[in-house]
């Protein structure tokens, strides 16, 4: 830890060169594209994540509510992607071409590199798979690795224990809950707040690629280990 010429402790030395814009871009793993979204091409797949066929338990703890309609989709959809504040991204299917399920990068402070994952909207076909954990993987990759942040952050409401759970999973540390942090929905929000860090990458890269590897499934595609013991 270094030393001032006071004697105090101080922060190490740090290049404070700002983390760069996300883009849309697409990247393509082994199992799931991310690409940027679009109304033309993703509204249709995604009438069924974000309409009234989707579960309805997974609306509790995110901001917005369903869609009735494809015609309430595509002005929904409109309005993410014009935002300036976040970057959204579908998720798609390798194999049959449809979008899964939406995240976005948002909060996003330049000068300090941090930025968070959230709105993260996944079917039950996502959720749990290794497309679902690939597509974190590459959005990870991708802040880090082209965007050069130092610190990842993902949000829930505290109790939204499935939220906190996957984030964890995937490599997130929690770091405590900011009480009293948001009103939604008529009710209040305690929010926990989780990170993963540059100095985290390393590791947790290489247990995103060992789950990832197909040697670590069998020939019903079962793990043979969890991404906590890779």
């Amino acid at each position: 830890m270094p030393v001032n010429e006071y004697g105090q402790m101080i922060g190490e030395p740090v290049d404070d060169t700002p983390g760069v814009l996300p883009s849309l871009v697409r990247i393509e793993g082994q199992y799931t594209i991310i690409e940027a979204l679009s109304v033309e091409k993703h509204a249709e797949d995604l009438l069924a994540v974000y309409g009234p066929e989707s579960p309805q338990e997974m609306w509790t703890y995110l901001f917005q509510p369903p869609v009735e309609n494809l015609e309430e989709l595509i002005v929904a959809m409109k309005q993410m992607i014009e935002r300036k504040d976040r970057f959204y991204y579908a998720i798609i299917d390798k194999v049959t071409g449809k979008a899964l399920g939406t995240f976005s990068l948002m909060r996003i402070d330049q000068a300090n590199r941090v930025i968070e994952v959230g709105a993260v909207t996944f079917s039950p076909a996502l959720k749990q798979t290794r497309m679902g954990t690939e597509a974190h993987y590459l959005l990870a990759r991708y802040v880090f690795e082209e965007l050069n942040y130092r610190r990842y952050e993902w949000k829930c409401d505290a109790l939204n224990l499935p939220s906190r759970k996957a984030a964890e999973r995937l490599g997130f540390i929690y770091e405590g809950t900011f009480r009293q942090a948001v009103i939604y929905k008529g009710r209040t929000r305690d929010t926990d707040w989780l990170s993963m860090i540059d100095k985290d990458w390393p590791r947790v890269k290489a247990r995103f690629e060992s789950w990832l590897s197909p040697d670590n499934f069998d020939e019903n595609g079962q793990q043979l280990k969890s991404l906590r013991e890779c």
